[in-house]
């Protein structure tokens, strides 16, 4: 089972909405804690909560959605009504791409339930990285929040680097924090893989965004960086006074990894399969996933991006 903010991690959204939710008759959680009255969900209902959001994006209210739900509409009768609702969004104001990207990955989530076979998933520990990086907040952990934020930050720390005569030593990582955890004792939590390990009730809100690049001592020396990552405590971003921070970023003792295909925006059904995997295989998430990002043509549709989600034995 998974914590609210566990569970509102995957589903991309807040864990006040599946308090709401849960007030309602919504979307009930699979347990409640008599005690602590903490909440509990299973990745099943994972399924329910695409169908709410989905419905939600096609203008339904919330009385409407749960009166549909109740006549258990087939994958393939939302498919249709989302094609509709995407026909009249593309005739609307350019803004609206965001949104319908997001319908799209709420389509294909509910279209790939249940489809990822064991072998997709590597339980493995990763390295520890020496990075360059940038930071941001986003407004939330959803694709559309994040992704506004890490694509600049990425192209201005390339900027950065390339001005400092730093060349990249590896592929792209991002790593996320919950803004509460930020500072001294966040980054080294989220360096080690617990920066959100127990998000219990919380899960609101905006996160911090960290956008990295491997880099070299060697060349943040010759580069003349106050800061080469020789020195310094293992995840504690340090400046370099070249416009960017530079952090060595522990790898995690237990990943759970699986390959992403296509951009980012289209996330949400293998971020569900790995949650439907972690759950079914007696795991559970003790972190944001990181992303390393191993292949990033122009094309996005040709990006390669490893999710490595930090896990525990259940």
């Amino acid at each position: 089972m998974f914590t609210i903010g566990d569970f509102a991690q995957y589903g991309r959204v807040s864990a006040r909405m599946l308090r709401h939710y849960d007030a309602i008759g919504l979307l009930r959680p699979a347990r409640t804690d008599p005690v602590s009255g903490y909440r509990f969900y299973e990745a099943a209902q994972l399924a329910r909560l695409n169908r709410i959001i989905a419905l939600k994006d096609l203008g339904f209210s919330l009385q409407q959605v749960a009166a549909i739900l109740a006549e258990e509409l087939s994958a393939e009768e939302l498919r249709g009504m989302l094609r509709l609702r995407q026909a009249e969004l593309e005739a609307a104001l350019a803004a609206a791409g965001t949104r319908l990207a997001q319908v799209e990955a709420r389509l294909r989530t509910i279209e790939s339930e249940g489809r990822m076979s064991a072998d997709d998933v590597v339980v493995k520990r990763t390295g520890t990285v020496l990075l360059a990086e940038l930071r941001g907040v986003a407004a939330s952990y959803g694709p559309e929040d994040i992704g506004p934020v890490i694509t600049p930050l990425y192209a201005e720390l390339c900027r950065l680097l390339e001005t400092a005569g730093v060349t990249p030593a590896g592929p792209g990582l991002a790593y996320y924090e919950d803004v509460a955890d930020e500072g001294v004792a966040g980054d080294a939590a989220a360096a080690a893989g617990t920066g959100a390990a127990a998000h219990g009730e919380g899960g609101d809100g905006a996160v911090v965004v960290h956008a990295g690049l491997a880099v070299t001592s060697e060349a943040l020396a010759k580069a003349g960086a106050a800061h080469d990552g020789s020195t310094g405590r293992p995840g504690i971003p340090a400046p370099t006074g070249l416009g960017f921070d530079v952090v060595t970023l522990p790898g995690l003792e237990c990943a759970a990894t699986v390959v992403h295909r296509g951009p980012m925006s289209r996330i949400l059904p293998t971020a569900q399969n790995l949650a439907h995997w972690i759950d079914g295989n007696g795991y559970r998430s003790a972190g944001y996933a990181r992303e390393l990002y191993l292949e990033c043509p122009p094309d996005q549709e040709k990006w390669v991006t490893e999710i490595q989600e930090p896990v525990l034995k259940a």
